[in-house]
């Protein structure tokens, strides 16, 4: 039980934060303090979901942020016919609609238009804070929510088959905060069909793919955050970095996993790395390199 991400496969039925609660009970037994390793998951997948959740720990719970607008890839199955409260399968069916006329070219051209950069209101059953309070808690207790819409990114989707007028299934690439329950809506209102999920898996998260079922794969050091470049850095600049000063710019390493062609790269922060492992994120500082931030201990 050390500090990293851990790659872990959420069953259907399950919750990402009992997956959490799991391995902080394995902490425990370890008879590791929980301030010394804490855990928190990378993003959540709905209950009726499976697949893909990255558990931080240690002193990865502190650089969350750079998985958000890493490529996540899903394969959904969509149900045609009948749109729900929440959007999946678990949910109150609120209206329904005639997908006798769906036909896979309609379906593929009216998929290309919600590619690229959109507005995207979420789901009313979703993550979001309403008021300082969660959106599904609002939702369940009957309260009208309605959510603002997010900027989101789809990447790349296509179909990968049909059993029409029933379900088709969809593999989508996105960035961080795209709702797959949203698009199944938003497909189903633009056809008139309407429709839900009736199932989803995450498969990968940029280059870390799926375990499977009970498995749990370590990731560490320079297996951190490949879509970054990368530079190293000696004892001296790490000390220097840690009291808060600047080190010198030089040459970076390109990303060890490039990120798919034409996705939004910023090309920050840049990975310190010291004896194969990081101990570090850099930015530009007045044409020096700061940290953002300097790792206590190493991952």
């Amino acid at each position: 039980m050390t500090p990293g991400i851990y790659l872990v496969h959420k069953p259907v039925g399950h919750s990402s934060f009992a997956l959490v609660q799991a391995f902080m009970e394995e902490v425990r037994r370890a008879g590791i303090r929980r301030d010394r390793l804490p855990v928190c998951h990378g993003g959540a997948l709905d209950p009726f979901a499976e697949g893909l959740v990255l558990l931080l720990a240690g002193q990865a719970t502190r650089l969350m942020d750079l998985l958000h607008d890493v490529p996540k890839t899903y394969e959904a199955e969509i149900a045609w016919g009948a749109e729900t409260d929440n959007g999946d399968p678990l949910g109150r069916v609120i209206a329904t609609g005639d997908p006798a006329s769906l036909t896979p070219q309609r379906l593929e051209t009216t998929l290309r238009a919600f590619l690229g950069v959109r507005d995207q209101v979420p789901p009313a059953h979703s993550n979001k804070r309403v008021g300082g309070e969660r959106a599904y808690a609002l939702a369940h207790r009957g309260e009208s929510v309605v959510l603002p819409p997010s900027r989101v990114y789809l990447h790349e989707a296509s179909f990968l088959d049909h059993d029409l007028p029933a379900r088709s299934n969809l593999r989508l690439v996105s960035g961080g905060g795209y709702y797959v329950r949203a698009l199944a809506r938003d497909l189903g209102r633009a056809t008139g069909a309407l429709g839900h999920l009736r199932r989803l898996r995450r498969t990968s998260i940029g280059p870390w793919a799926d375990p499977g079922p009970g498995e749990r794969e370590q990731v560490r050091g320079a297996a951190l955050f490949p879509w970054l470049p990368s530079t190293e850095v000696s004892e001296a600049e790490l000390a220097a970095l840690r009291a808060g000063k600047d080190i010198e710019r030089r040459p970076q390493h390109l990303p060890a996993w490039p990120l798919p062609p034409g996705f939004p790269d910023s090309r920050e922060p840049i990975r310190a790395m010291l004896d194969d492992q990081l101990v570090a994120l850099l930015r530009e500082h007045g044409g020096r390199w700061t940290a953002a931030p300097a790792l206590k201990s190493p991952l």
